[in-house]
């Protein structure tokens, strides 16, 4: 009998096609990155979480990317634009309880049609005039700052650091241990895109959305404390959905809910800040009154 009909094509190299060691050293950074991490619960939501980096860390990375932005930027220093904004913002420091007290809190204004506004870690907050038609009267305003601040207090920016840290390394394991592999070239490209894409639109996306929605909340009660209607958030972003003629990217593509969504959630923290507001009535009545709009 002919014996090649027993032969077998072996394996062209004994390595295997997926080595695992790299990705254990890899969680096991991960897990170093965990623990030493500082643990931070937020006074509003009571919901815990771990940051990259001290509050003192925040506020000197926050100053720097503020004098960044500024020197690119036309800031305007006086006008109606300026005190309307300087003057919501003062209001809603008050109201950000503990969470604000100790924050070098700043705002600038700036000449650009974008409608949109950015607080940075430690409180140096950036207004674009663009947002100010958006926003129409005062309470609008608030909505805006308000959300703003809430990531700010609520140390979103270094969290966000964290979870960077961590996904880079958990990637840096997995391209080792493909790279070590026998695998081919192609395979592990689809393999890289897929590992890619899973942590993109199963954790980075969902978990920016999950501080979009914490804001939203935030913002609510610090926009009430602060004297504002809260029921003119509702309204603040109906305005935003007919500024983008209501398109928007789909949700799990995106790093912030829809504006539907986000107005269904407010809605369920309504009742709690409807009463926040009552109480800062209470104690200032002149202070809740209705709304002024923005006049330019």
């Amino acid at each position: 009998m002919d014996q090649s009909e027993y032969a077998y094509e072996r394996p062209r190299s004994g390595r295997k096609k997926f080595v695992l060691w790299p990705l254990l050293i890899a969680g096991v950074v991960v897990l170093f990155q965990y623990c030493s991490s500082q643990k931070y619960v937020n006074p509003e939501t009571g919901r815990a979480a771990r940051v990259a980096m001290s509050e003192g860390q925040e506020e000197a990375l926050g100053l720097e990317s503020y004098q960044e932005v500024l020197s690119t930027s036309r800031v305007i220093t006086e006008g109606p634009e300026v005190e309307v904004v300087q003057r919501v913002m003062r209001r809603l420091i008050a109201g950000t309880g503990d969470a604000g007290r100790t924050m070098e809190w700043q705002v600038s204004v700036v000449d650009d049609p974008q409608a949109n506004a950015f607080c940075l870690p430690g409180g140096k907050m950036v207004v674009y005039t663009g947002i100010l038609p958006v926003a129409r009267t005062e309470a609008g305003l608030a909505t805006v700052l308000g959300h703003e601040m809430a990531h700010a207090t609520s140390r979103h920016g270094s969290q966000r650091l964290l979870q960077s840290q961590v996904a880079n390394t958990l990637l840096m394991g997995a391209q080792a241990s493909l790279a070590l592999g026998d695998m081919d070239p192609q395979q592990k490209m689809a393999v890289m895109a897929a590992v890619g894409a899973g942590a993109k639109y199963g954790v980075i996306l969902p978990f920016s959305r999950q501080h979009e929605t914490e804001s939203d909340e935030i913002g609510l009660y610090y926009m009430a404390r602060a004297g504002y209607d809260p029921r003119e958030a509702i309204a603040f972003w109906e305005r935003m959905s007919e500024t983008g003629g209501g398109r928007q990217a789909p949700e799990f593509a995106s790093t912030h809910p829809s504006h539907g969504t986000r107005i269904e959630r407010l809605q369920q923290h309504m009742a709690k800040a409807e009463k926040e507001y009552a109480r800062a009535s209470q104690r200032n009545p002149i202070g809740t009154e209705k709304s002024k709009e923005i006049r330019l």
